[in-house]
């Protein structure tokens, strides 16, 4: 019974630390779309993705986010790079290229989502990949919070 009791605590917690997470990242993303000028012609407000990065799995983990505006690139530390090459694929995750690295097989999931817009589209996008050197691999500078 005890068990019982402390997996369903461990899960609310959990649960309730995500959702605190969330609500704050996207109350920023809020504001900075607000304090951000709109771009002749681009709609309300360009080319813009909210990005979540969380590191581990469903009993732990570790979420991050921010707003990637691209005019100017601003972010995160590669917003520029991450904007030229959203560019080079309107804005297409799944059609960024593969980098041609080799990832140890070591599982340390990371699930990534981009919400916004790109060339007055939507985007959404949601993946989770076995480690974050495989999703960087596989995004490039787009999920790049932490560099």
């Amino acid at each position: 019974m005890t068990s019982t009791i402390t997996a369903t605590t461990t899960t609310t917690v959990t649960a309730v630390r995500r959702a605190a997470h969330l609500a704050l990242a996207v109350s920023a993303a809020l504001l900075l779309a607000a304090a951000a000028p709109a771009t002749a012609g681009s709609g309300a407000g360009g080319d813009h993705l909210y990005l979540l990065v969380t590191t581990g799995d469903g009993r732990s983990s570790d979420t991050r986010g921010t707003l990637l505006l691209c005019d100017p690139p601003q972010g995160h530390a590669r917003a520029a790079e991450a904007c030229a090459q959203l560019d080079s694929v309107g804005g297409d995750i799944d059609a960024l290229p593969a980098a041609d690295v080799v990832c140890p097989m070591l599982y340390a999931p990371v699930t990534v989502r981009a919400d916004g817009q790109w060339n007055g589209r939507p985007v959404e996008y949601r993946q989770t990949f076995s480690n974050g050197c495989v999703m960087g691999a596989r995004t490039g500078a787009v999920f790049a919070l932490d560099d």
